[in-house]
């Protein structure tokens, strides 16, 4: 490999370490602000399972983040990195603002926007494109029914037991969610980082064929893992506290509604962003209380990041990748 490749290869990791810093908060907030375990040791929690995910999964969602999108025919690698540099800047402006947006749609949104700034619209593959765009949509909405039924049905079950009993349960239930979003959240996060940086081995000849090498894999799940653990707690606070105010069962239903959702488009090869999902299943927890029990203006303002992920990772990747023209 060449000193460019693994230049571009450390970015990804950069990135990717990013990603588990920003996205502590799917991870940690649920069990945080409900007081099951403190900060330090709930992002130890997190992370040990963002770390053991890289031998129980299979790796679908770097098939789809690193051939199913783009064209490799039209990628070099300074699309790659344009497109990298594109989604560290945007989870680096959410981050300071305490925005949870998606860490997955700013990666492919990067990538887009170099690619096409390089060979143009015709590189971007539709069928998977259309997906990817649809479960920007779906997956809060899944997470939100999830969580709301299975909040529903821990609040029918447990309706006659005295509240101590039951937030003493949720506590030692809740380590068990936790650690199974976890898991969901770096098969899921860590894949697209893999999927990068496979897809620049093979537009760059080191590889034939597009395989995830096993040093892929692991280095991505430790870079994500030791983002988690110096964890983004601006998020935290938003995810966590400001959306709505969660009880040791409402964090247990939260994680678990998140977690099934996940691991199920994860198995699936669907890149899903774990920002969206465990957002709309606290939403769904939430609103199983009153409408009003969810701070709307909050959850609204989240959306609009959503919305803008993608369009303002892309602007960013193309305008990297033009200097980049220019420079080089």
């Amino acid at each position: 490999m060449t000193p460019l490749i693994i230049g571009i290869i450390f970015v990804a990791l950069i990135f990717d370490f990013l990603n588990g810093f920003h996205d502590s908060a799917n991870s940690v907030a649920t069990v945080v602000s409900t007081r099951v375990l403190s900060p330090r040791k709930a992002v130890i929690w997190a992370a040990f399972f963002n770390l053991v995910a890289a031998f129980l999964f299979d790796v679908h969602i770097a098939k789809t983040i690193g051939q199913g999108l783009i064209d490799l025919l039209a990628v070099n690698e300074w699309v790659i990195l344009s497109g990298l540099v594109g989604a560290i800047f945007w989870n680096i402006l959410t981050w300071y603002f305490g925005i949870p947006s998606s860490s997955s749609h700013a990666l492919i949104g990067g990538y887009a926007g170099a690619a096409v700034a390089h060979s143009g619209f015709g590189c971007l593959l539709g069928a998977g494109w259309a997906k990817t765009l649809l479960f920007i949509a779906l997956a809060p909405l899944i997470g939100m029914v999830l969580g709301f039924v299975i909040m529903a049905v821990v609040m029918w079950a447990t309706h006659l037991r005295a509240s101590a009993d039951v937030n003493h349960l949720f506590r030692r239930l809740q380590l068990l969610s936790a650690a199974a979003y976890s898991l969901g959240h770096g098969t899921n996060d860590a894949q697209k980082t893999m999927g990068i940086i496979t897809g620049l081995l093979v537009a760059a000849g080191v590889l034939k064929t597009f395989h995830v090498p096993f040093w892929v894999i692991l280095s991505s799940h430790f870079a994500i893992a030791m983002g988690t653990m110096f964890g983004g707690w601006r998020i935290v606070r938003t995810v966590g506290q400001k959306i709505t105010k969660l009880k040791p069962s409402g964090g247990f239903a939260a994680e678990t509604a998140g977690a099934i959702t996940l691991l199920v488009t994860a198995f699936s090869g669907i890149a899903v962003s774990t920002t969206h999902t465990i957002s709309g299943a606290i939403i769904g927890v939430g609103a199983t209380r009153r409408a009003s029990a969810v701070r709307w203006g909050v959850a609204g303002n989240i959306v609009i990041a959503w919305i803008l992920t993608i369009p303002a990772s892309a602007a960013v990747g193309a305008l990297v990748f033009g200097l980049i023209e220019v420079l080089r």
